[in-house]
């Protein structure tokens, strides 16, 4: 059975970094397209970036690009998301997602995680 564990979140102030990890375990990851999504309170799940599984083909929304970075570890199925120069309109639930989507509904991904909070307030 699939599982994702996220973790990395917090509180932080503007300009701020994090980085969020995000373990995979129960299917072979080092062949499958990886995504971080995130949800707002009160609002839709909104796409964030996508990794292929070798990890040479990154994507980004416009609101993140230059900001934050995905990358992967396959030999320690874990995916990665350093985020930097923090906004406070990144404060969401972030989850990472498996497939080839860049969609905006669970639906469109095979397995997602629980999520980890990221509050950007001063």
């Amino acid at each position: 059975q699939a599982l994702m564990v996220e973790s990395g979140g917090g509180l932080v102030q503007p300009g701020g970094s994090l980085r969020l990890s995000c373990v995979i375990s129960g299917f072979t990851f080092d062949i499958v397209s990886m995504n971080l999504v995130r949800q707002a309170p009160g609002k839709g799940l909104e796409w964030v970036s996508y990794i292929d599984a070798t990890g040479k083909d990154k994507r980004y929304t416009d609101s993140v690009q230059g900001r934050f970075t995905i990358s992967r570890n396959n030999a320690k199925n874990t995916l990665y998301l350093q985020m930097d120069n923090l906004k406070p309109e990144d404060t969401a639930s972030y989850h990472c997602a498996s497939g080839p989507a860049f969609g905006d509904t669970w639906l469109e991904y095979d397995y997602w995680g629980q999520g980890t909070q990221v509050t950007v307030a001063s």
